[in-house]
């Protein structure tokens, strides 16, 4: 809270050379200016029935305009879909021109299509409480259901890729990418799926950790042999390759339940089979407070676009850092939380964003770097 002095208080202040009273009135416009605009997104109406919103969209923010030039002039954030309970996951499909994600409390998967921008609303229902999704080379769905990883067949059956790393049940499979060269699928498994009633089922073992200490695995599919490549991360989350393979990126959530965790994206290098290399690249701190990094991917620049949230207007939406440094160049503020977000659309140049209740999309001027 700025705090404006008396005419007391600013003959002190100009005593010791400090600011006075029509400076400090002129700042605390400044403050309750971008208040305003912080809190646009939350205040924002995105409804069927709401007016257009004037372009600029002042809720795509280039904090470094040098190095954030994906923002579009004359583009808006719209709201696709609300009514899901949480959403999350969003992979998109470039062969059949739709988007599919998880609405994992309803346990149940929906689906947009691009061209008329129907939903269906029980794509795959029961789900078995899914949360991310991918496609792997072939268009085949891949899902981290709660207690597995599956991938959806041609011919609609569904096979059992993992379930077990070491000789122990995994945790609860979160997120998945699937590298072109090998067909490797890399995933996350931080367990919530077993620590939640919500959103799973508990693991009934007396443990943050329901059956092993959360991890990053690569599953090899050809062999079926399921690998732990790290478990630096309390809570490994959302993964992405970076824009040229070398790099594997995964967001840290361990503060839900370890209080020594930070929220953090980890960067790690990629060599062959093996990562090596970990530091964390990215801190979520911004103006002193910290949200979850939860989902990501990258664009074709090498940019890191991070759901981000649980801190409020000004913060929650989209984040984007840039790969070499971590520092922030561009936010995309949202009414709700964000979970995750994927590239989409017939250019792969629309954001699309997994928020809480809705979902979110906005047309952007880069390309997600890889096809899914």
């Amino acid at each position: 809270m700025t705090r404006i002095l008396t005419n007391s208080d600013d003959t002190t202040a100009s005593e010791r050379g400090g600011l006075g009273r029509r400076t400090l009135l002129k700042g605390a416009a400044t403050v309750a200016a971008t208040a305003l605009l912080a809190s646009r997104a939350d205040a924002r109406e995105f409804g069927a029935n709401a007016e257009p919103q004037r372009y600029p969209d002042p809720d795509i923010i280039a904090i470094d305009p040098k190095r954030f030039k994906a923002k579009v002039g004359n583009t808006a954030i719209k709201r696709l879909y609300t009514g899901c309970l949480w959403a999350e996951g969003p992979a998109w499909n470039a062969q059949g021109q739709y988007l599919v994600w998880s609405d994992i409390p309803a346990n149940r998967q929906l689906r947009y299509l691009d061209d008329d921008g129907h939903i269906s609303e029980q794509f795959h229902k029961p789900s078995n409480e899914a949360n991310g999704n991918s496609f792997d080379t072939e268009g085949r769905q891949i899902s981290a259901e709660r207690t597995r990883l599956v991938r959806y067949e041609h011919d609609g059956s569904v096979t059992t890729l993992a379930e077990q790393a070491g000789g122990k049940p995994l945790n609860g499979p979160n997120d998945m990418v699937v590298h072109p060269n090998d067909k490797a699928i890399w995933f996350t498994d931080p367990g919530y799926g077993a620590i939640s009633i919500y959103e799973g089922k508990l693991a009934n073992t007396g443990s943050l950790q329901p059956y092993q200490k959360e991890a990053v695995y690569r599953l090899d599919t050809q062999t079926g042999q399921v690998a732990k490549v790290a478990d630096e991360p309390f809570k490994p989350n959302g993964i992405a390759f970076s824009h040229d393979y070398k790099k594997l990126y995964v967001c840290d959530t361990g503060i839900t339940h370890y209080p020594q965790a930070e929220n953090v994206v980890w960067s790690y290098d990629i060599d062959g089979p093996k990562l090596s290399n970990p530091k964390r690249l990215i801190d979520m701190k911004l103006d002193g407070k910290s949200g979850f990094p939860d989902g990501l991917r990258v664009d074709t620049e090498g940019n890191i676009w991070v759901g981000a949230g649980w801190v409020g207007p000004g913060y929650d939406g989209v984040q984007v850092f840039a790969p070499n440094d971590g520092a922030r160049i561009g936010q995309i503020l949202l009414p709700e939380t964000c979970a995750n977000v994927c590239f989409g659309g017939r250019k792969r140049n629309r954001l699309f964003m997994t928020a809480s209740q809705s979902l979110y999309a906005v047309y952007v001027e880069t390309q997600g770097a890889h096809f899914c």
